[in-house]
């Protein structure tokens, strides 16, 4: 009954109002009480160590269309793989050998571009949903907040397949905004020490021991299909743990930016997605083929 309704409600369209529990999640509702409890709640969230978890955001009934969203451009994914720190940056001679910024780790990355979620996608609707951006900024409390103007990065999924996942490290950004929608058989677990380092404090000692794992610091989170997470990772030493088994883990992840109309640098576009359009390049102000110089 549920498909066909929501099949019917949209005439080909996603219908982001029919996957998501606006019971538990009025997010439409901006002027309701229910509304402003929420928000208080996941700002305490968010305050108390940079991390909300919203579990069954999209409901139960909706994530078969996600996994089979996810299972149809999966093929498209861009896979490339490197060995990184946690603040990826390269490695410094200068610092004792057992310092943070000198253990790296091999790291696999495997993305969608978002140039594959058109108008029929669930992931973009949900996205571009009027109430849905309002309600995070509001959640973050930022006070400059605009949605990613980068065609290929503003809707995306990553994938991690069996032996993946993310070492320990910082985000370069403030904020990410994820929806799990599939789990692998086995691990994928998150895991993050809040607040760990601050703007004028690194705390590498606090860093060292996580990484050694001998840190009472650190929180584990068991995602499941619909959960939506905002998380605060540039001060959050975080890891996904490795997959195991044949059936990806899939984690749609929907960007948003402190300026308007910002894109990615072409060299950015090529490590992640394997393509830069001309769009990049422009804003960049470079040839098309400086890349290949």
């Amino acid at each position: 009954m549920w498909r066909k309704q929501q099949r019917a409600q949209t005439m080909g369209i996603p219908d982001p109002a029919a996957y998501i529990d606006r019971l538990r999640y009025p997010v439409d509702r901006p002027d309701s009480e229910e509304y402003a409890a929420l928000l208080a709640q996941v700002q305490a969230g968010l305050e108390t160590d940079g991390c909300a978890v919203l579990k069954g955001f999209v409901r139960a009934e909706g994530i078969a269309d996600l996994v089979a969203e996810a299972d149809r451009v999966s093929p498209t994914a861009h896979r490339s793989y490197n060995r990184t720190n946690a603040y990826f940056t390269k490695d410094d001679p200068a610092l004792p050998a057992d310092h943070p910024k000198r253990r790296f780790y091999d790291r696999s990355n495997a993305f969608v571009p978002a140039d594959n979620f058109g108008r029929e996608s669930i992931l973009r609707a949900i996205y571009e949903w009027p109430t849905f951006a309002p309600f995070v900024q509001a959640a973050l409390q930022e006070q400059r907040f605009y949605r990613y103007a980068d065609p290929l990065a503003d809707v995306i999924v990553n994938v991690v397949e069996d032996g993946g996942g993310f070492p320990w490290h910082f985000d370069t950004n403030n904020y990410t905004v994820t929806l799990a929608v599939q789990n692998a058989e086995a691990g994928g677990d998150f895991e993050y020490a809040p607040s760990l380092r601050t703007a004028t404090d690194e705390n590498y000692d606090a860093v060292a021991a996580v990484l050694n794992g001998r840190s009472d610091r650190v929180k584990s989170l068991t995602l499941e299909p619909g959960d939506l997470q905002i998380f605060k990772g540039r001060y959050a030493l975080h890891r996904v743990c490795p997959v195991a088994g044949s059936q990806p883990r899939y984690v749609g992840i929907f960007s948003f930016v402190e300026e308007p109309g910002m894109v990615a640098k072409p060299e950015r576009c090529l490590q992640l997605y394997g393509k830069v359009l001309p769009i990049h390049y422009e804003r960049a102000g470079v040839r098309a083929d400086s890349l290949l110089d």
